[in-house]
């Protein structure tokens, strides 16, 4: 056999035996996924199939309350779609998250803009600040919000020093406003880091470059810094808006009986009435409703053309 023909047949060998390294490698990724995978898989899909089952049952006849079967009644939906007694408070759930977001919107913008561009060294000291809220109980900072926003807080005292408020009139707390106000402090940092993270990618030289084509300020920062953040807009009013919708606490906390929330609802089915059929229904009817609206809002303000 000759060199050239040996060399050939050792070539061929190695070319028919390289795929063997690319099948063994194209597992990998599969096996990388598999944990969290199995995450999803048993916090995320079984209790959402378990909910789903919850709301398909009906009450034993004869048994106790709080005692149900699986009948697999889809009528429960139907019961709850043509009850008006929610709308008002699924309505409002919609308004005041809107609202909440809207004001961490124009409170968390500047905020972030200001970090990302004039902080200089003192940056990890306001970031460490924004998130500082967390060290707390979700539950103890709201319940903070009530000495603040009552009629002896300083917020109603400064109205009042300011003439907004007559002394007899009573403070924001409990009230629609003071809901609002609670969900956007605590949802605020949710709409801050993402717009941070924006604008901390933004190369300054572009935001030069518009001052070397002569663009005032807020032209350059319509132009160039607004389009480039959007991404970060687009996750912070998600990540604020989605979990606000849902959120009783506030509402539980710093209002009464007329800011009822659809999470409060939902809460008094479960714990309350034992009616867990019905809370299952609602809690599918608000997230059918929040991914609608979401999927619509993507669509309208996502980030594919603004890039």
């Amino acid at each position: 056999m000759s060199i050239a023909a040996a060399l050939g047949d050792v070539q061929r060998d190695n070319l028919q035996g390289s795929p063997q390294p690319q099948r063994r490698g194209h597992f990998v990724p599969y096996l990388l996924m598999l944990p969290g995978l199995l995450w999803l898989g048993v916090f995320f899909v079984v209790p959402l199939v378990t909910l789903f089952m919850m709301s398909l049952q009906t009450a034993v006849p004869g048994g106790e309350i709080g005692e149900y079967e699986q009948t697999f009644h889809f009528a429960n939906y139907v019961d709850v779609l043509t009850d008006p007694s929610y709308y008002t408070p699924l309505f409002r759930s919609f308004i005041y998250a809107a609202c909440a977001t809207v004001l961490a919107l124009l409170i968390g913008y500047p905020l972030a803009y200001f970090i990302a561009f004039k902080s200089g060294r003192f940056r990890n000291l306001f970031l460490i600040m924004v998130i500082a809220p967390f060290f707390v109980s979700f539950i103890l900072r709201t319940i903070a919000w009530r000495q603040i926003l009552a009629d002896e807080g300083p917020v109603v005292a400064a109205m009042k020093w300011a003439g907004f408020f007559s002394d007899g009139i009573g403070g924001i707390y409990p009230s629609a406003i003071a809901v609002v106000l609670g969900l956007t402090y605590n949802f605020l940092p949710f709409m801050t880091l993402p717009i941070y993270a924006s604008l901390e990618r933004v190369d300054p030289k572009l935001v030069e470059a518009a001052g070397d084509l002569y663009a005032p300020g807020f032209t350059g920062f319509r132009k160039v810094t607004l389009p480039l953040s959007m991404p970060g807009v687009v996750a912070g009013t998600l990540l604020t808006f989605i979990p606000a919708t849902g959120d009783y606490v506030n509402a539980a906390l710093l209002g009464n009986s007329k800011n009822t929330m659809i999470g409060n609802r939902i809460d008094y089915a479960f714990l309350n009435t034992n009616d867990y059929p019905t809370a299952a229904v609602l809690s599918f009817v608000l997230m059918a409703c929040i991914l609608a609206v979401v999927l619509v809002y993507v669509r309208r303000v996502g980030t594919e053309d603004l890039l």
